[in-house]
Order: C-alpha cells, then structure tokens, then sequence
C-alpha cells in the first residue's frame, strides 16, 4: 500500500503531466505551423502557371493572336540559353501589347531563372503587381502577390539599393502582406531618395487614404498630378481634400 507522502507525490506528478500536456509544445507547434503556412503559400503558388495563365488570357484574344502566341511557345519550350530567352521575350512583348500582365510575369521570372539579371525580376515582379491590381479572383490575386514579393527580393538580393525593386517590394508588401509597415518603410526610404517618384507617392498616398490620414494623401496626391496629371490622381486628390474638409467640420 502507498503511504500519504507518496500518494501525494502521485497526485503531483499527475498534475504536472497533465498541465504540460494540455499545453502546447512551442518548438513543435511553430514548427507545425510554419510547415503548413509554406505549404499554403506553395500551394497557392502552384496552381497558377505560364501555361495556365495563358491559356487564361488567350480566351480574351481572337483566334489568330492565339495560335501566333502558342506557335512561339512550342518553339520556347525547345529552345535553349539565349535562343530561349530571345523567344521568351518576343512572348513577353507579345502579351504586353495585348496588355496581359499575368503571362508577362511568369515569362520574366523564367527568364530570370535562366539569366539571373536584376531587369527580369523587377519586370517580373511589376507584371505580377499590375496583374493583380483589381483582379476579381482572390486566390490568384493572392498567388501573384507572393510571386511579386518574391521577385523583387531576389532582384534586392542582387542589389539593395535598387529604387524600382524597392518600390515594387514597398507598394507589394502594403497592398497584399501581413506586414503593411514594412512596405510603408521601404516607400518612404525612395522618396527619401527620389522625391518625385511617382510610383511610391502614389502608393503612400492610397495608403494614407485607406488609414484616414487625408492631410497626408493630400500631399503626396498634390507631388503626383506634378509629375503625371492624370484623372486619377486628380480624383484621389479631389476625394482626399473632400473627406478632409469633412472631418474638420464635424
């Protein structure tokens, strides 16, 4: 028979059992949920291919444009070295005076895949950003936010001080990431560099609008229509200076 002392010793121990294990345990767990955020992402990531996207974009194109497209596809897929990357750009300036972003994106990060240059990524990554810009499917908008990340930090990874990589990286981060501040931060160090960036002020000034900081969007909308007075801009000035005017009156 179990004495007093030890019978308590069990209790104890019993206790301290079950307190560990309706805990979870940290290592593991982080460990279990960075597995399965890298899958999502993977996953999402996966599902959308130069392949698929421009099958996608051929059902908005008449016949014969599609036919001329997938003709130099099948030549690219054959091709090697600089015969592959010379295809590949004559597909990429194909899509892009069809305005198609998306298919332009993923041939500019297979170039980059093949001929590492800083150009490609930032293309790639500035197709990615435009084709996603108020695109009605989340999934993929979601998948080419991820791909626009990803290529302008390879193209950083080849040179840090790089303003367009950093632009598109800044305005990638604030308009699909977790991490809006940190995208905040990169923008304002190119307007620390480059004032007159249009890209950056822009973005700052959206951003602005979206966080009810009018006085804000104001100016940066004001340094946007100096450098390209489109009617856009203007409008985002116009609706700043509105909602603005509104709060002070309240």
């Amino acid at each position: 028979m179990l004495n007093t002392k030890q019978i308590v010793v069990v209790v104890v121990v019993i206790v301290l059992i079950g307190s560990l294990l309706a805990q979870p345990i940290k290592g593991l767990v982080d460990k279990q949920e960075q597995n399965t955020t890298a899958a999502a992402d993977e996953s999402a990531s996966s599902m959308f291919t130069l392949k698929s996207v421009s099958e996608l974009a051929k059902q908005g194109i008449n016949n014969s444009l599609a036919q001329e497209i997938t003709a130099i596809e099948q030549q690219a897929e054959k091709a090697e070295g600089e015969d592959k990357i010379s295809l590949l750009q004559t597909l990429a300036d194909k899509w892009d005076d069809l305005a198609k972003p998306i298919p332009q994106g993923f041939i500019y990060k297979e170039m980059a895949e093949i001929n590492p240059k800083l150009e490609y990524w930032v293309k790639s990554g500035d197709a990615f950003r435009e084709g996603y810009t108020n695109l009605q499917d989340t999934a993929m908008a979601s998948a080419l936010n991820k791909m626009a990340i990803d290529s302008y930090e390879k193209a950083l990874a080849m040179d840090s001080n790089n303003l367009a990589a950093k632009t598109g990286l800044g305005a990638a981060l604030v308009t699909g990431s977790s991490n809006p501040m940190a995208g905040i931060a990169l923008l304002r160090e190119v307007v620390q560099a480059d004032p007159k960036n249009l890209d950056a002020n822009k973005t700052l000034g959206l951003f602005s609008m979206q966080s009810g900081q009018f006085d804000k969007a104001i100016e940066r909308f004001k340094t946007v229509v100096e450098i390209k007075a489109d009617a856009e801009s203007y409008f985002y000035l116009a609706a700043a200076t509105k909602k603005l005017v509104k709060n002070l009156k309240q």
